[in-house]
């Protein structure tokens, strides 16, 4: 530290006695802003947008969801040296201590509204240029307003009440923009007409792998529609469905299927590896690379803890999959769900794996000990990878890493990522999307068959979950439903639970689980009884406990309500 301090006393020395000479210097040249009105510059800002996609950071409002779905949700355990390390993602897991100050909260709030930032900076100017001078024109416009309604997406399920800031509003006025100009159904109603407009002005296909194109638009407004349709009150309560949204919801949906643009991967695996991103299931992911003549690439930082503790990789042991989750992959004698005593008896040692009848997925998603890592038969996962087993647990997540010989991984020592892609919409979801919204419009028979492709999919989904002599790793049981054979009558109702419990088992560790929860109005219910057990299981959480009518949203922050000199509202219950 001391070694540092001189460092940095030095720095400071030298610029104190160097100031003035540079000073003397005449600028070399400088741009107007309206020389940045050109084709070439409007295309580099274009450009700029699309990268705050991957402008992730470990340590400050990752945009990887994975603290903010799957710590809040049961699906995993913080991980990491102990409660303290990385202390504000402890509050998130735990609720009970949440703050408005919590530093995470401000800087992904911060960090979403830059992006949004170079988005309206890259629309201010496209609106100024012709289509004659600039042929892109209105294609770049839909980017654009795609990718700023994909971050006030964000911003909308994690803290309910935003401010709407769009290129028309001068830089200088954005403090006056309230966060209740428009209500929560407002807002998204608002985010929809970006959506919708995005889908009128963008092609089929796109030049460049990454770009938005026609078919991410009407996905992701499928997705705005189903989180919309879900009406709440100011009490986030659940109050009723809207149908209209649902039926549209259905429509988008189905114009995508049909399209035959997109299709299930054949091995689950392929979502989550380097070598096959970009693949068949994918919508629209973001794009990370290496080895682009920056010194790092633009490499997954959102998953720069998630590593295990051994020495091809070093650092850090987070995002530690609960125990609760991976006994919800155990299925009965039919191969179906354990619905209502999955969580009665845990499952946690490769011979447990080979006793009980699993998902296969399960091994696609979690490190186990004993079991190979990542697919390498002879590369086993240990319970020494992980750091407080004692904690946390010994599991890991598996889906955003990587093997330390691929060629995407890469070390930022201490700690290390890949340039993996990372999906925010695969077309497993847009077949969930409508089997959800079918059922809640009590059409549960047209559910059935896209919830069962997805489970067959899975059970051929078994090729890599070899050990070295070739055998299964465990014993491999899913089935499809088949009501009236091996399940209850389809009704409404079991299907509801089919559907919810396969979104959890297809999207596992993918961030996305707590706002489902919050989307159905069972967050609070959900969550509680799901600590009611872990407490058992695991001291830290002993204190743990959802707030109703509070903890279904994060507190709007403190710095950004003290940035709008208190215009803007705090959430109910905060």
């Amino acid at each position: 530290m001391k070694t540092t301090n001189i460092f940095y006393c030095a720095i400071l020395l030298f610029l104190s006695t160097a100031c003035d000479s540079f000073l003397d210097e005449n600028p070399k040249g400088s741009l107007s802003d309206n020389q940045l009105n050109t084709p070439e510059n409007i295309e580099k800002m274009v450009i700029a947008a699309y990268s705050s996609l991957g402008n992730d950071n470990y340590v400050s409002g990752s945009n990887a969801l994975w603290p903010y779905g799957d710590l809040r949700s049961g699906d995993a355990y913080k991980g990491g040296a102990g409660t303290g390390d990385m202390g504000d993602l402890h509050l998130m897991e735990s609720y009970v201590y949440m703050r408005d100050d919590v530093g995470y909260l401000d800087s992904k709030w911060y960090r979403q509204y830059v992006a949004i930032s170079r988005a309206n900076n890259a629309l201010g100017r496209l609106n100024l240029i012709s289509d004659e001078n600039y042929p892109d024109k209105t294609k770049r416009i839909a980017e654009m307003r795609f990718l700023r309604a994909h971050h006030l997406f964000e911003l909308k399920i994690l803290f309910k009440q935003i401010p709407f800031i769009d290129e028309t509003i001068p830089a200088e006025d954005y403090i006056t923009i309230s966060n209740t100009v428009y209500s929560s159904p407002e807002m998204w109603e608002k985010i929809a007409e970006e959506f919708r407009f995005a889908a009128s002005g963008l092609p089929e296909d796109n030049e460049a792998v990454g770009r938005a194109n026609k078919w991410m638009a009407k996905a992701y407004l499928a997705k705005t529609l189903l989180y919309a349709a879900y009406e709440q009150n100011e009490k986030h309560d659940v109050t009723g469905i809207n149908a209209s949204k649902l039926n549209e919801v259905v429509e988008l949906t189905r114009e995508i299927i049909n399209s035959r643009k997109y299709a299930l991967a054949g091995d689950f695996a392929d979502n989550f590896l380097c070598e096959t991103e970009n693949g068949p299931e994918s919508i629209f992911a973001v794009q990370h690379s290496r080895n682009d003549a920056t010194l790092h690439g633009r490499l997954d930082w959102g998953a720069m803890l998630n590593y295990p503790m051994n020495g091809e990789y070093g650092c850090c042991g987070f995002h530690s999959p609960s125990q609760n989750l991976v006994n919800a992959f155990k299925t009965d004698a039919n191969g179906l769900p354990m619905f209502s005593d999955f969580n009665e008896v845990s499952v946690s040692t490769p011979d447990d794996l080979l006793s009980h009848n699993i998902d296969p997925r399960l091994n696609h998603s979690v490190a186990i000990p004993g079991l190979p890592y990542k697919y390498n038969p002879e590369f086993i996962f240990l319970e020494s990878w992980t750091r407080q087993p004692e904690v946390y647990g010994a599991y890991m997540s598996l889906k955003e890493v990587v093997l330390p010989d691929c060629p995407c991984f890469e070390k930022v020592n201490p700690f290390m990522s890949s340039s993996k892609n990372r999906d925010i919409i695969r077309y497993a979801d847009v077949m969930l999307w409508q089997a959800e919204a079918l059922i809640e419009l009590g059409r549960p028979q047209e559910a059935l068959p896209l919830i069962n492709a997805l489970r067959e999919r899975a059970a051929g989904s078994t090729d890599r979950l070899v050990d070295v002599q070739g055998d299964y790793t465990g014993k491999f049981k899913i089935e499809v439903y088949k009501p009236g054979e091996n399940c209850p009558a389809w009704t409404q109702e079991f299907a509801r639970e089919a559907l919810r419990w396969e979104r959890r088992l297809e999207f596992a560790l993918e961030g996305f689980r707590f706002f489902d929860l919050v989307r159905w109005g069972i967050a609070a219910e959900y969550v509680n009884a799901y600590l009611d057990v872990e407490k058992t299981r695991h001291t830290y959480l002993v204190d743990a406990k959802f707030t109703k009518n509070r903890d279904e949203y994060f507190p709007i922050p403190k710095q950004q309500i003290n940035f709008s000199k208190k215009l803007y509202a705090q959430n109910y219950g905060w």
